[in-house]
């Protein structure tokens, strides 16, 4: 299916996208990778007056270090955050995460800012930034503020950004020396999508306690979500197998798990469950020491 007639803009800047953004108002979209704009594009889902396209803007594709912190420009692509040299050293969890996406295709394409800001249940990023507690940066004409990974993703397919603004950077704390991290996911075999997907980090102390433990769960509800149940049960526990299982039980606590023609609720739920054991026991296994 073809989409309905509408005017491209190909913003030259941050700020004159916004502009557009502001003069065009809800007739307007904005353009990164395509990969979630353009199939909702040509099934008429949405019909836009204008598209307004900042793919190729160099401000939002710059990945560095700054003040201590990693800072990932939303116009990258998985890709780019893959193979980044910076994401590798210092956000193995983004670049593992990155790498899962899509095929490669997709990832030569799609973006992290068009991947968060699209808020499908089913993505992989939203499960690492929560892991990782990311934080993005929404900018509008009046200036900036940052939201918490935690407090972006709202509902189906609805997050904190408010109209007229823009995603323009995602920002990290490097991860912590002696830590381990995985994302596993059981994939649908068509669209690389997640049925679920699990995102670890885990940090030990001296002692092989785990000091710290943050779990991002994506594809199991409406929203991914921090597994804040899982993370409680683990912290200060030998990192063993009895534990792991035991935190790992509550992978779904809480949870209004979707149903659908690729998994039921339960086998959803207990995919979660299976998949955050094994992240966990993988993530313990290959923390640096």
């Amino acid at each position: 299916m073809f989409p309905a007639p509408f005017q491209y803009h190909r913003a030259g800047s941050v700020k004159e996208a916004l502009a557009l953004l502001k003069r065009y108002g809800d007739d307007a979209k904005l353009l990164a990778g395509g990969h979630s704009l353009i199939p909702m594009l040509k099934l008429r889902l949405i019909q836009p007056q204008h598209v307004v396209d900042i793919a190729r803007l160099t401000e939002l594709t710059q990945i560095s270090e700054q003040r201590g912190k990693v800072i990932v420009g939303a116009a990258s692509t998985h890709d780019e955050v893959a193979s980044s040299e910076i994401i590798k050293n210092k956000l193995g969890l983004l670049a593992q995460c990155a790498a899962a996406i899509g095929d490669v295709q997709v990832r030569n394409r799609g973006t992290i800012g068009g991947s968060l800001s699209h808020s499908d249940p089913a993505a992989d990023y939203p499960a690492a930034v929560l892991a990782l507690e990311g934080d993005i940066t929404l900018e509008n004409e009046a200036g900036s503020r940052m939201v918490k990974a935690e407090d972006f993703f709202v509902d189906l397919m609805t997050t904190a950004a408010k109209a007229g603004e823009i995603l323009t950077q995602v920002s990290f704390a490097p991860t912590p020396g002696n830590s381990g991290f995985a994302y596993l996911k059981h994939r649908q075999p068509a669209s690389g999508f997640a049925i679920v997907g699990v995102a670890v980090l885990v940090t030990l102390g001296r002692r092989g306690n785990c000091d710290r433990v943050r779990v991002g769960i994506t594809g199991l509800g409406p929203k991914p979500f921090r597994a804040s149940a899982v993370e409680d049960v683990l912290v200060g526990k030998k990192a063993e197998d009895e534990a792991i299982a035991a935190a790992a039980s509550h992978a779904a606590d809480g949870v209004d798990t979707l149903s659908d023609i690729h998994a039921a609720a339960d086998f959803r739920a207990e995919l979660a469950r299976v998949y955050t054991r094994r992240a966990l026991a993988s993530a313990i296994a290959n923390t640096n020491h």
